[in-house]
């Protein structure tokens, strides 16, 4: 008997399975509703912000579960989807709480609700569990059932608890708490870290065919023909991994040219690009031949190259461990704060930016010990950030598109490693968008309209992903949208 009732339970065979939050009239008029699953430990209560999957964090960082997206059928029913596998739930996970919201609407105005689980594999109906309309009334969020483990195994409970202060009341009911805005860090819990940096994360594979749904919560026949499906295939992961169902603005940026050699963070090799792949104000910065020395230990590199006032990139290869530094100096020898790059990592490699003043040859002095090179390029060979961009180690992009928010992760494997990012436009000082320690680390960070120089400074594997929005004519640059806010 898979058709069970409020406080209800039954055993689960702990294979994949795909669970529908099922609406059985949609349409003009009936509310739109969003599933969400929060993983909680021992004492009920989620370990952090990675714990909540939702519609603003679509996969949990194991990809225990994930949303897929939602179908409607030919009779009016809507099924949002999820997709949970037991056996890639963390020991510490003791629970798998199943809820649905909706954002100003009460779910007494929501027909027909109930949940299905099905097998991923075969499509085989699990459980069943209907909402009664007198369950739900002034609601906005709604606790439908939890999946938990019992004597080595998993079952299925029913629980029909509903919340009056939506999502975030609920969230809050199991431990989950939004922290001050500015730091929009997710405390995922790490895979296993390798020795070098983690490779970027790949996408899944599409799920099977999708399994129907039946004709009405409680019976037990096969679905008609027009019953409503699963997506053919789930979104992907955006922590520890990105979502590659993220939707990048609409903007044209040049490539990488086919051919051109590039480093381990996706840059082109220096010397390599022979045109502009970047649409910054030629005011950021003037052509020249690029530079290239190397050198061994302390020294001073002289760049006759560079004579004109603007930005440069500086790239340094270091041989060898300890402490790296690269400063410009002025006319009178000083070093100029901030320094263009900085590092302690073993066969260091960087990106970094310096700001020359125009007066005579662009200077720097290289504080390093063993062997190094450096290179010296005019910021054209930057890559344009208006699409996703991912890379390892320190590095400078370039942005000159329209206001977007941009998603923020990076991973590590070092417990004392430091994630900044940085925003420099033409005549403007350095603003910090977004830093911190945790790993690995998310945040959503707000990019006015206009150019820039985005400045990465990190030892790890990380990614940048701009998103559309809609004009905020008052929202100041490295502002984090509210938590809550759908992003998607």
């Amino acid at each position: 008997m898979t058709q069970i009732i409020k406080g209800g339970n039954l055993p689960m065979s702990g294979e994949p399975m795909r669970v529908a939050v099922v609406r059985r009239a949609a349409g003009p008029g009936v509310p739109e509703i969003d599933p969400a699953a929060l993983l909680l430990d021992d004492s009920g209560k989620v370990r952090g912000r990675s714990d909540l999957v939702f519609y603003n964090q679509r996969a949990h960082a194991t990809s225990a579960v994930e949303l897929l997206g939602n179908a409607r059928s030919e009779d009016g029913r809507t099924a949002d989807w999820l997709e949970i596998d037991p056996g890639r739930v963390e020991p510490e996970v003791e629970r798998i709480v199943i809820a649905a919201s909706s954002e100003g609407v009460a779910f007494g105005e929501i027909p027909g609700l109930y949940l299905e689980a099905v097998s991923s594999a075969t499509g085989e109906r699990m459980v069943v569990y209907s909402v009664d309309d007198d369950d739900a009334t002034t609601e906005t969020a709604y606790v439908l059932g939890e999946f938990y483990r019992r004597d080595g195994g998993w079952k299925f409970r029913a629980v029909g608890q509903g919340y009056d202060s939506g999502l975030p009341g609920l969230a809050e009911d199991y431990g989950f708490t939004v922290e001050d805005e500015a730091e929009a860090e997710a405390e995922d819990e790490a895979e296993e870290a390798d020795a070098g940096p983690p490779p970027a994360p790949a996408l899944p594979e599409a799920p099977p065919p999708a399994p129907p749904l039946p004709a009405a919560a409680g019976l037990a026949a096969a679905a008609p023909a027009d019953a409503v499906t699963a997506p053919a295939a789930a979104v992907p992961a955006e922590a520890g991994s990105e979502a590659a169902g993220s939707e990048a603005p609409a903007v044209a940026a040049p490539a990488v040219p086919p051919g051109v050699p590039v480093s381990k963070s996706g840059a082109p090799l220096l010397g390599t690009i022979t045109r502009r792949i970047n649409s910054l104000p030629t005011d950021f910065g003037p052509d020249f031949p690029v530079f290239t020395q190397e050198g061994r230990g302390e020294d001073i590199v002289r760049v006759e190259t560079a004579t004109a006032a603007g930005f440069a990139v500086v790239d340094l290869v270091r041989l060898g461990d300890g402490h790296v530094e690269v400063s410009r100096l002025n006319h009178r020898n000083r070093e100029q704060s901030p320094s263009a790059l900085r590092g302690w990592a073993e066969d260091f490699t960087g990106r970094g930016i310096v700001d020359h003043d125009g007066n005579g040859p662009l200077r720097l002095r290289v504080k390093a010990r063993g062997e190094w090179k450096i290179t010296v390029s005019p910021v054209s060979v930057l890559r344009d950030a208006s699409e996703r961009v991912e890379g390892v180690g320190s590095d400078v992009l370039a942005y000159s598109g329209p206001a977007v928010d941009l998603a923020v992760r990076y991973r590590n494997s070092k417990d004392d490693a430091w994630f900044e990012l940085e925003s420099l436009r033409r005549s403007a000082s350095r603003r910090t968008l977004h830093s911190g320690d945790r790993w690995p680390g998310r945040s959503t960070v707000a990019l006015t309209r206009g150019a820039r120089l985005l400045i990465v400074s990190y030892d790890s594997a990380w990614s940048l992903t701009p998103r559309e929005v809609t004009p905020h004519p008052n929202r100041r640059e490295g502002e984090i949208p509210p938590f809550w806010r759908r992003l998607r």
